[in-house]
Protein backbone atom coordinates (compact mmCIF):
# COMPACT_ATOMS: atom_id res chain seq x y z
CA UNK A 1 0.00 0.00 0.00
CA UNK A 2 1.33 3.34 -0.91
CA UNK A 3 1.93 5.82 2.14
CA UNK A 4 -0.28 8.53 2.48
CA UNK A 5 1.52 11.83 4.15
CA UNK A 6 -1.27 13.56 6.07
CA UNK A 7 0.94 16.41 5.61
CA UNK A 8 0.16 17.17 1.77
CA UNK A 9 -3.39 15.74 1.88
CA UNK A 10 -4.66 18.31 4.24
CA UNK A 11 -2.13 21.57 3.63
CA UNK A 12 -0.91 21.09 0.07
CA UNK A 13 -2.54 24.45 -0.76
CA UNK A 14 -1.79 26.61 2.17
CA UNK A 15 1.67 25.75 2.14
CA UNK A 16 1.36 26.43 -1.60
CA UNK A 17 -0.37 29.59 -0.71
CA UNK A 18 1.74 31.17 2.03
CA UNK A 19 5.39 29.97 0.44
CA UNK A 20 4.94 32.47 -2.26
CA UNK A 21 3.05 35.43 -0.72
CA UNK A 22 3.17 38.21 1.49
CA UNK A 23 0.85 40.77 3.57
CA UNK A 24 0.29 44.30 3.82
CA UNK A 25 -0.82 47.29 6.37
CA UNK A 26 -3.38 50.17 5.75
CA UNK A 27 -2.36 54.11 6.61
CA UNK A 28 -5.45 55.18 8.41
CA UNK A 29 -3.61 58.76 9.50
CA UNK A 30 -4.13 60.37 5.85
CA UNK A 31 -7.72 59.97 6.17
CA UNK A 32 -8.50 60.79 10.12
CA UNK A 33 -11.54 63.46 10.23
CA UNK A 34 -13.58 61.46 7.25
CA UNK A 35 -16.10 59.40 8.93
CA UNK A 36 -16.86 57.51 6.19
CA UNK A 37 -13.09 56.72 5.04
CA UNK A 38 -11.90 56.06 8.98
CA UNK A 39 -14.60 53.74 9.44
CA UNK A 40 -13.81 52.05 6.11
CA UNK A 41 -10.26 51.84 6.92
CA UNK A 42 -10.93 50.58 10.50
CA UNK A 43 -12.16 47.59 10.06
CA UNK A 44 -9.57 47.10 6.73
CA UNK A 45 -6.93 47.98 9.60
CA UNK A 46 -8.11 45.43 11.59
CA UNK A 47 -8.13 42.71 9.22
CA UNK A 48 -4.95 43.23 7.93
CA UNK A 49 -3.74 43.75 11.95
CA UNK A 50 -5.37 40.32 12.37
CA UNK A 51 -3.67 39.05 9.08
CA UNK A 52 -0.41 40.36 10.31
CA UNK A 53 -0.85 38.50 14.23
CA UNK A 54 -1.99 35.51 12.65
CA UNK A 55 1.73 35.42 10.33
CA UNK A 56 3.74 36.44 13.56
CA UNK A 57 2.23 33.67 16.01
CA UNK A 58 3.04 30.87 13.26
CA UNK A 59 6.58 32.48 12.79
CA UNK A 60 6.98 32.80 16.35
CA UNK A 61 6.01 29.38 16.59
CA UNK A 62 7.61 27.88 13.47
CA UNK A 63 9.41 25.04 15.71
CA UNK A 64 5.91 23.45 16.75
CA UNK A 65 4.01 24.06 13.26
CA UNK A 66 7.15 21.42 12.65
CA UNK A 67 6.64 19.43 14.98
CA UNK A 68 2.78 19.02 13.94
CA UNK A 69 3.97 18.58 10.87
CA UNK A 70 6.02 15.72 11.75
CA UNK A 71 2.99 14.05 14.30
CA UNK A 72 0.82 14.18 11.27
CA UNK A 73 2.67 11.81 9.58
CA UNK A 74 4.04 9.55 12.33
CA UNK A 75 3.71 5.62 12.11
CA UNK A 76 0.68 5.79 14.82
CA UNK A 77 -1.12 8.03 11.94
CA UNK A 78 -0.94 6.41 9.02
CA UNK A 79 -3.70 4.45 7.75
CA UNK A 80 -3.76 0.79 7.58
CA UNK A 81 -6.95 -0.02 5.46
CA UNK A 82 -8.64 1.10 2.64
CA UNK A 83 -11.26 2.45 4.72
CA UNK A 84 -8.52 4.41 6.73
CA UNK A 85 -7.60 6.34 3.56
CA UNK A 86 -11.76 7.00 2.94
CA UNK A 87 -11.65 8.32 6.13
CA UNK A 88 -8.65 10.80 5.63
CA UNK A 89 -9.78 11.86 2.34
CA UNK A 90 -13.33 12.74 3.20
CA UNK A 91 -12.94 14.54 5.95
CA UNK A 92 -10.03 16.52 4.03
CA UNK A 93 -12.48 16.57 1.27
CA UNK A 94 -14.53 18.60 3.99
CA UNK A 95 -12.69 21.17 4.95
CA UNK A 96 -10.97 21.81 1.66
CA UNK A 97 -14.37 22.20 0.62
CA UNK A 98 -15.46 25.27 3.39
CA UNK A 99 -11.78 26.93 2.66
CA UNK A 100 -12.43 27.10 -0.96
CA UNK A 101 -15.42 28.93 -0.46
CA UNK A 102 -13.71 31.09 2.42
CA UNK A 103 -11.33 32.02 -0.19
CA UNK A 104 -14.15 32.60 -2.82
CA UNK A 105 -15.88 34.69 -1.20
CA UNK A 106 -12.96 36.63 0.28
CA UNK A 107 -12.09 37.32 -3.40
CA UNK A 108 -15.62 38.52 -4.70
CA UNK A 109 -15.55 40.78 -1.84
CA UNK A 110 -11.87 42.25 -2.91
CA UNK A 111 -13.76 42.15 -6.70
CA UNK A 112 -16.14 44.33 -5.26
CA UNK A 113 -13.89 46.97 -3.88
CA UNK A 114 -12.42 47.64 -6.40
CA UNK A 115 -15.15 47.95 -8.53
CA UNK A 116 -16.32 50.84 -6.45
CA UNK A 117 -14.14 53.60 -7.70
CA UNK A 118 -15.75 52.66 -11.42
CA UNK A 119 -19.06 52.73 -10.16
CA UNK A 120 -19.84 55.00 -7.42
CA UNK A 121 -17.34 57.56 -8.38
CA UNK A 122 -17.56 57.21 -12.18
CA UNK A 123 -15.49 60.86 -13.60
CA UNK A 124 -13.49 60.76 -10.70
CA UNK A 125 -10.00 59.01 -10.78
CA UNK A 126 -10.01 57.33 -6.85
CA UNK A 127 -8.06 54.30 -5.80
CA UNK A 128 -10.35 51.37 -4.18
CA UNK A 129 -9.15 52.02 -0.57
CA UNK A 130 -8.48 55.62 1.11
CA UNK A 131 -4.68 54.91 2.15
CA UNK A 132 -1.42 56.78 1.99
CA UNK A 133 -0.22 55.88 -1.75
CA UNK A 134 3.71 57.28 -2.93
CA UNK A 135 1.72 58.28 -6.19
CA UNK A 136 -1.23 60.44 -7.07
CA UNK A 137 -4.17 59.40 -8.85
CA UNK A 138 -4.51 62.51 -10.80
CA UNK A 139 -2.19 61.76 -13.58
CA UNK A 140 -1.18 58.47 -15.45
CA UNK A 141 0.39 55.99 -15.65
CA UNK A 142 0.52 56.75 -11.48
CA UNK A 143 -3.06 56.05 -11.23
CA UNK A 144 -3.20 52.67 -13.19
CA UNK A 145 -0.29 51.63 -11.15
CA UNK A 146 -1.49 52.25 -7.71
CA UNK A 147 -4.72 50.83 -8.88
CA UNK A 148 -3.10 47.73 -9.73
CA UNK A 149 -0.75 47.59 -5.98
CA UNK A 150 -4.09 47.75 -4.43
CA UNK A 151 -6.24 45.23 -5.98
CA UNK A 152 -2.90 43.31 -6.19
CA UNK A 153 -2.12 43.36 -2.82
CA UNK A 154 -5.84 42.81 -1.27
CA UNK A 155 -5.93 39.55 -3.16
CA UNK A 156 -3.05 38.58 -1.67
CA UNK A 157 -3.94 39.51 1.50
CA UNK A 158 -6.92 37.34 1.67
CA UNK A 159 -4.80 34.22 -0.16
CA UNK A 160 -2.66 34.53 2.91
CA UNK A 161 -5.73 34.45 4.84
CA UNK A 162 -6.91 31.45 3.33
CA UNK A 163 -3.67 29.75 4.37
CA UNK A 164 -3.15 30.37 7.76
CA UNK A 165 -6.41 29.88 8.45
CA UNK A 166 -5.82 26.52 6.35
CA UNK A 167 -2.90 25.61 8.40
CA UNK A 168 -4.67 25.64 11.76
CA UNK A 169 -8.30 24.17 10.76
CA UNK A 170 -7.25 21.16 8.49
CA UNK A 171 -4.80 19.84 11.60
CA UNK A 172 -7.77 20.02 13.35
CA UNK A 173 -10.07 18.10 11.31
CA UNK A 174 -7.15 15.81 10.42
CA UNK A 175 -7.72 15.11 14.20
CA UNK A 176 -11.54 14.41 13.70
CA UNK A 177 -10.24 12.06 11.35
CA UNK A 178 -8.25 10.04 13.33
CA UNK A 179 -10.84 9.13 15.65
CA UNK A 180 -13.10 8.26 13.14
CA UNK A 181 -10.12 5.50 12.45
CA UNK A 182 -10.11 4.71 15.96
CA UNK A 183 -13.62 3.91 15.81
CA UNK A 184 -13.65 1.90 12.71
CA UNK A 185 -10.87 -0.15 14.33
CA UNK A 186 -12.73 -1.00 17.47
CA UNK A 187 -15.49 -2.21 15.60
CA UNK A 188 -13.41 -4.48 13.51
CA UNK A 189 -12.66 -6.28 17.17
CA UNK A 190 -13.44 -9.64 16.15
CA UNK A 191 -15.61 -11.96 18.39
CA UNK A 192 -14.19 -15.61 19.60
CA UNK A 193 -15.69 -18.26 18.41
CA UNK A 194 -13.37 -20.49 17.21
CA UNK A 195 -13.13 -24.32 18.12
CA UNK A 196 -9.75 -24.54 17.65
CA UNK A 197 -7.94 -23.67 21.06
CA UNK A 198 -4.45 -22.18 19.20
CA UNK A 199 -6.94 -19.74 17.01
CA UNK A 200 -8.91 -18.68 19.87
CA UNK A 201 -5.82 -17.63 21.48
CA UNK A 202 -4.38 -15.87 18.50
CA UNK A 203 -7.58 -13.52 18.01
CA UNK A 204 -7.38 -13.00 21.62
CA UNK A 205 -4.06 -11.59 21.20
CA UNK A 206 -4.43 -9.79 18.27
CA UNK A 207 -8.11 -8.01 19.72
CA UNK A 208 -5.47 -6.81 23.08
CA UNK A 209 -2.81 -5.88 20.12
CA UNK A 210 -5.54 -3.73 18.65
CA UNK A 211 -6.99 -1.73 21.75
CA UNK A 212 -4.19 -1.22 22.78
CA UNK A 213 -2.68 0.37 19.33
CA UNK A 214 -6.38 2.48 19.97
CA UNK A 215 -5.68 3.61 23.32
CA UNK A 216 -1.94 4.82 21.91
CA UNK A 217 -3.66 6.83 19.23
CA UNK A 218 -6.00 8.16 21.22
CA UNK A 219 -3.02 9.36 23.61
CA UNK A 220 -1.61 10.76 20.30
CA UNK A 221 -4.15 12.51 19.30
CA UNK A 222 -5.08 14.31 22.74
CA UNK A 223 -1.53 15.59 22.39
CA UNK A 224 -1.77 16.74 18.88
CA UNK A 225 -4.57 18.59 19.76
CA UNK A 226 -3.12 19.83 22.94
CA UNK A 227 0.23 21.25 20.53
CA UNK A 228 -2.39 22.81 18.05
CA UNK A 229 -4.31 24.99 20.65
CA UNK A 230 -0.87 25.81 22.93
CA UNK A 231 0.30 27.07 19.45
CA UNK A 232 -2.47 29.25 17.73
CA UNK A 233 -4.63 29.79 20.21
CA UNK A 234 -3.79 33.44 20.57
CA UNK A 235 -5.08 34.47 16.89
CA UNK A 236 -8.02 32.26 17.53
CA UNK A 237 -9.13 33.94 20.30
CA UNK A 238 -7.76 37.55 18.53
CA UNK A 239 -10.47 36.74 15.69
CA UNK A 240 -13.32 35.67 18.05
CA UNK A 241 -12.94 39.01 19.71
CA UNK A 242 -12.82 41.04 17.10
CA UNK A 243 -15.26 39.56 14.62
CA UNK A 244 -17.69 41.15 17.54
CA UNK A 245 -16.65 45.25 16.30
CA UNK A 246 -16.08 44.01 12.85
CA UNK A 247 -19.73 42.69 12.09
CA UNK A 248 -20.80 46.03 14.43
CA UNK A 249 -19.21 48.15 12.36
CA UNK A 250 -20.20 46.62 8.69
CA UNK A 251 -23.65 46.30 9.70
CA UNK A 252 -24.02 50.20 10.63
CA UNK A 253 -22.13 51.19 7.43
CA UNK A 254 -25.00 48.97 5.50
CA UNK A 255 -27.45 51.02 7.28
CA UNK A 256 -25.78 54.11 5.82
CA UNK A 257 -25.23 53.25 2.35
CA UNK A 258 -27.30 52.95 -0.84
CA UNK A 259 -28.40 50.02 -1.41
CA UNK A 260 -27.78 50.54 -5.49
CA UNK A 261 -24.31 51.06 -4.83
CA UNK A 262 -21.07 49.32 -5.50
CA UNK A 263 -20.14 49.79 -2.03
CA UNK A 264 -23.07 47.88 -0.02
CA UNK A 265 -22.83 45.13 -2.06
CA UNK A 266 -19.38 45.17 -0.77
CA UNK A 267 -19.82 45.96 3.10
CA UNK A 268 -22.55 43.48 2.40
CA UNK A 269 -20.09 40.34 0.89
CA UNK A 270 -17.35 41.29 3.75
CA UNK A 271 -19.91 40.67 6.66
CA UNK A 272 -20.59 37.68 4.75
CA UNK A 273 -17.03 36.51 4.61
CA UNK A 274 -16.23 37.36 7.96
CA UNK A 275 -19.52 35.52 9.52
CA UNK A 276 -18.42 32.67 7.22
CA UNK A 277 -14.82 32.83 8.72
CA UNK A 278 -16.12 32.50 12.16
CA UNK A 279 -18.47 30.03 11.54
CA UNK A 280 -15.50 27.75 10.19
CA UNK A 281 -13.25 27.85 12.86
CA UNK A 282 -16.35 27.12 15.59
CA UNK A 283 -17.26 24.35 12.85
CA UNK A 284 -14.27 22.71 13.52
CA UNK A 285 -14.10 23.00 17.16
CA UNK A 286 -17.53 21.90 17.37
CA UNK A 287 -16.04 18.82 14.91
CA UNK A 288 -13.30 17.69 17.14
CA UNK A 289 -15.41 17.42 20.48
CA UNK A 290 -19.04 15.74 18.77
CA UNK A 291 -16.21 13.42 16.97
CA UNK A 292 -14.70 12.43 20.46
CA UNK A 293 -17.55 12.45 23.02
CA UNK A 294 -19.44 9.11 21.87
CA UNK A 295 -16.13 7.63 21.74
CA UNK A 296 -16.40 5.79 24.71
CA UNK A 297 -19.80 4.64 23.56
CA UNK A 298 -18.10 2.98 20.57
CA UNK A 299 -16.01 0.80 22.83
CA UNK A 300 -19.15 -0.28 24.50
CA UNK A 301 -20.22 -1.61 20.94
CA UNK A 302 -17.68 -3.80 20.24
CA UNK A 303 -17.65 -7.52 21.33
CA UNK A 304 -16.14 -6.82 24.61
CA UNK A 305 -18.31 -9.59 26.31
CA UNK A 306 -16.38 -12.56 24.27
CA UNK A 307 -13.19 -11.19 25.17
CA UNK A 308 -10.51 -12.11 28.08
CA UNK A 309 -10.08 -10.74 31.61
CA UNK A 310 -6.51 -8.67 30.29
CA UNK A 311 -8.99 -6.92 27.66
CA UNK A 312 -11.95 -6.31 29.59
CA UNK A 313 -9.66 -4.15 31.90
CA UNK A 314 -7.74 -2.06 29.54
CA UNK A 315 -11.26 -1.65 28.08
CA UNK A 316 -12.85 -0.24 31.58
CA UNK A 317 -9.78 2.18 31.63
CA UNK A 318 -10.32 3.30 27.94
CA UNK A 319 -14.15 4.08 28.29
CA UNK A 320 -13.29 6.35 31.66
CA UNK A 321 -10.64 8.42 30.01
CA UNK A 322 -12.12 8.60 26.17
CA UNK A 323 -15.21 9.31 27.84
CA UNK A 324 -14.06 13.15 28.23
CA UNK A 325 -14.29 14.74 25.06
CA UNK A 326 -11.69 17.19 23.53
CA UNK A 327 -12.33 20.48 22.91
CA UNK A 328 -10.46 23.01 21.27
CA UNK A 329 -10.49 26.58 23.25
CA UNK A 330 -9.35 30.24 21.70
CA UNK A 331 -7.71 31.97 24.36
CA UNK A 332 -7.39 28.48 26.31
CA UNK A 333 -10.93 30.02 27.92
CA UNK A 334 -13.39 30.04 24.76
CA UNK A 335 -14.53 27.04 23.62
CA UNK A 336 -15.09 26.40 19.78
CA UNK A 337 -18.88 25.59 19.15
CA UNK A 338 -21.42 26.04 17.60
CA UNK A 339 -22.93 27.36 20.62
CA UNK A 340 -20.48 30.04 20.36
CA UNK A 341 -20.69 31.11 17.09
CA UNK A 342 -24.76 31.84 17.89
CA UNK A 343 -23.56 33.73 21.13
CA UNK A 344 -21.00 36.08 18.93
CA UNK A 345 -24.02 36.68 16.72
CA UNK A 346 -26.19 37.27 19.19
CA UNK A 347 -23.36 39.73 21.01
CA UNK A 348 -23.06 41.00 17.94
CA UNK A 349 -26.26 42.16 17.31
CA UNK A 350 -26.98 43.41 20.82
CA UNK A 351 -24.06 45.42 20.64
CA UNK A 352 -25.25 47.11 16.73
CA UNK A 353 -28.84 47.47 18.20
CA UNK A 354 -27.54 50.00 21.08
CA UNK A 355 -24.91 51.55 18.92
CA UNK A 356 -27.75 52.14 16.36
CA UNK A 357 -29.88 53.95 18.90
CA UNK A 358 -27.06 56.37 19.93
CA UNK A 359 -26.46 57.63 16.48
Amino acid sequence: MKVMKSEDLYLNRAKFVMKYLGVWIIFIGQVWGDLEAVSQSSYLLFTQACLCFKVTVLQVNISALKDLLKRMNDEIFLPQSNEHERILKKQAKRIKRLLMAFMISSQTTCGLWALKPLFDDAGSRKFPFDMWMPVKPEYSPQYELGYAFQLLTICMSAYMYFGVDSVTLSMVIFACAQLDIIKDKILTIKPIQCESKTERIAIIAENNRKLIECIKQHQAIVSFTELVENTYHTFLFFQLVGSVGLICMSALRILVEDWQSMQFFSILTYLSVMISQLFVCCWCGHELTATSENLHTVLYHCTWYEQDMKFKRMLCFAMMRMSHPIVLRAGHYISLSRQTFVSILRMSYSYFAVLNQTM
